[in-house]
């Protein structure tokens, strides 16, 4: 620590000035599960971020080497357990790349259906958390925390309906999904998208005229667009640094390339920026899920039939990278097959990875305050990122 506080002082010019070194997490409960972040602070202002990853490593690339082709998606929803069918979408993805598997229109839309209504449920975690983080001076932080997880509940009734699980679901398999639609879905979906879609006008009222709201989101947290480019971030903040990027434009997968949507950018690349892409976000995914819904195929939801044994299903010798654009960002799967029923090697590159390792950039010069409100920005799942 001593070399690290003389690194600091000298790279940062605070040589003479009363410094002090404090631990913000693992434990805080703003730390969104288990970040450290060792701040250099002269009084209430952070000088420098260290930050300190590995403390929930469950040894998820090497699980994915001693696992089936279907047993892993069940697996992979542990990484981005806030995201899950991105994960599961990822991995069969590649999987499908290397053998070459056809999928069944059906099974796509599915597939698409899934994965938006996803980004809307993680979108409200994200939302309702973050404000409840910045706390009393919104004035209504746990207030806006309580609708975004009702928001998200009804969410979760429609995976539970059509899954059997709320949180990690096992829906996507090599070849298609494991299951369609249950009768009456459809409408039950419609029905909580029009909810939700109305809530969302309510959260904006009562953020964007509030006061403190604005002050601690707006100049607040500056990705500049080069920045943004350099560390490899992704998503939200990306986009929310004026860079017009989304892999289901870029690189359509899974029938993206069938509906119409549009991608939010905007320039300011703060808190602020990043807030106001996610609630556009927010009415795109919607405004897919009725798409896919209303133009739906006919047809099988799977290229094979249903499997009577966990190594069933074998992909030929190769190598394939497979990316799809989660909640927050590039979430990608490589895997080398060996033609067994296992893949020879697997490695995730993980949104929430790749986006912290902005925040030693961004954080110092702001208060400490701040740290909470710019990583709620970030929206980090440590599931991801000590994977």
């Amino acid at each position: 620590m001593a070399d690290l506080e003389a690194r600091r002082v000298i790279e940062l010019g605070y040589a003479g000035n009363e410094r002090l070194v404090m631990n913000m997490g693992p434990q805080h409960p703003s730390a969104h599960g288990v970040f450290r972040a060792i701040l250099t602070l002269e009084g209430e202002t952070v000088a420098a971020v260290d930050a300190v990853i590995g403390y929930l490593h469950r040894c998820h690339e090497k699980l994915g080497e001693t696992l089936t082709y279907v047993q892993y998606p069940s697996i992979a929803s542990k990484t981005d357990y806030v995201a899950a069918m991105t994960s599961e979408l990822a991995y069969v993805l590649a999987a499908e790349r290397i053998g070459r598997v056809e999928v069944p229109p059906r099974a796509r839309y599915l597939r698409v259906t899934a994965a938006e209504l996803q980004r809307v449920a993680s979108h409200c975690l994200w939302l309702g958390t973050w404000c409840m983080d910045m706390g009393g001076a919104l004035g209504g932080g746990a207030t806006l925390f309580l609708y975004a997880i009702r928001e998200r509940e009804m969410l979760l009734d429609l995976f539970e309906a059509l899954t059997g699980a709320r949180l990690l679901y096992g829906f996507h398999q090599v070849g298609g999904t494991r299951y369609d639609l249950p009768a009456g879905w459809a409408e039950q979906c419609r029905s909580t998208l029009a909810f939700v879609e109305k809530r969302i006008d309510e959260y904006e009222a009562m953020l964007e005229d509030n006061p403190f709201f604005l002050a601690r989101t707006q100049g607040v947290g500056v990705i500049s667009p080069e920045l943004a480019q350099e560390i490899g971030v992704s998503g939200p903040l990306i986009r929310g640094s004026g860079i017009a990027y989304d892999i289901r434009r870029a690189e359509p997968y899974s029938s993206y390339e069938d509906f119409e949507f549009r991608v939010p950018v905007e320039t300011a690349g703060d808190c602020w920026a990043r807030y106001r892409v996610r609630m556009v976000e927010f009415r795109e995914s919607i405004k897919i899920v009725r798409q896919a819904l209303d133009g739906l195929p006919a047809g099988p939801i799977s290229s094979r039939p249903g499997v009577k044994s966990v190594g069933q299903v074998r992909i030929p010798k190769g190598e394939a990278y497979a990316r799809v654009e989660g909640p927050r960002g590039e979430v990608g799967c490589y895997l080398i097959a060996d033609g067994g029923p296992k893949p020879y090697r697997m490695k995730w590159r993980g949104a929430s990875f790749s986006n912290l390792a902005v925040l030693p950039h961004i954080i110092p010069g702001h208060k400490v305050a701040d740290v909470v409100a710019i990583m709620g920005s970030v929206d980090p799942v440590f599931g991801e990122v000590d994977r």
